[in-house]
């Protein structure tokens, strides 16, 4: 398997765990975390075996964002007082690329989990908010962070929040950077569901990701597929765009499977096929 400076990737089909794996540092996000990502998601994305993905970190929390002194190095723009054409121009493609390492969690047609602990802060939420469900700990602190800091919050975070928590939620957030607590987070429907502790957390994020993996993966992808095209259009838009997806899907030998298994009372295989 591949080795990684910031993550950890670990197979176990249907499931596949990518791990922000700093610990020493509380998993800041330094240039290795934001160039790995995208070839990570890309061959989970491509792996038949692979029908869900969980994203958690290891050691003390998720991850306490940015590492700011780490990325000077990869973004010395960030500091550079010259801020003439010339410097934005070399500024603005960073962070393209930097949005495309958190996009490419959203575009993975395989659902991800974040299952979620200790910190999550400042780039930690715009990760989160990428992926499909949220599942977090009772210990767990979120801060949009970015105000508190003099940044934007540029990565997605802004973004995709607003349609998970509404905008009157999503501005008070980002305009105070306060911390919330896991448990003002599940109010608000940031997260999915809260765990007793860690531990509690994997397993509970393992069951949902192995429920999710037992359905037809070529359903669950299709839906992911639509419910991510959807966020920005009409009723209308979304209804002609799964009317092709459905039609492509159908029929399929995770279609008659699911009647024969019915027939036969029996839990459906499916293949994916």
């Amino acid at each position: 398997m591949e080795k990684y400076e910031y993550y950890a990737v670990e197979k176990k089909p249907p499931v596949a765990w990518v791990y922000l794996n700093r610990p020493e540092k509380k998993n800041a996000m330094n240039p290795p975390a934001w160039r790995e990502s995208i070839p990570i998601f890309d061959d989970l994305d491509k792996d038949p075996d692979i029908r869900v993905v969980i994203i958690s970190g290891r050691g003390s929390c998720f991850t306490t964002g940015i590492d700011l002194v780490g990325m000077i190095g990869a973004v010395p723009e960030i500091l550079n007082s010259n801020q003439k054409g010339g410097t934005k121009r070399t500024f603005l493609p960073k962070i393209y690329d930097m949005q495309e390492a958190i996009t490419c969690i959203e575009r993975c047609s395989k659902p991800v989990i974040a299952a979620i602990h200790g910190y999550c802060l400042g780039a930690g939420l715009d990760m989160a908010t990428a992926c499909d469900i949220r599942l977090c700990s009772e210990d767990t602190i979120f801060s949009l962070r970015e105000a508190a800091v003099g940044f934007v919050a540029d990565m997605g975070v802004l973004q995709r929040i607003p349609l998970i928590v509404g905008q009157g939620i999503a501005r008070e957030l980002a305009y105070s950077a306060k911390n919330i607590s896991a448990a003002r987070a599940k109010e608000i429907l940031l997260v999915n569901e809260i765990y007793g502790d860690y531990e509690k957390l994997v397993k509970g994020a393992e069951e949902m990701a192995m429920e999710i993996a037992g359905q037809s993966p070529l359903a669950v992808q299709a839906s992911k597929e639509v419910l991510n095209y959807g966020i920005g259009k009409s009723v209308n838009d979304g209804l002609r765009y799964v009317a092709s997806i459905s039609a492509n899907v159908v029929p399929s030998d995770d279609l008659m499977e699911a009647v024969t298994a019915f027939t036969e009372k029996r839990k459906p295989n499916f293949t994916g096929k």
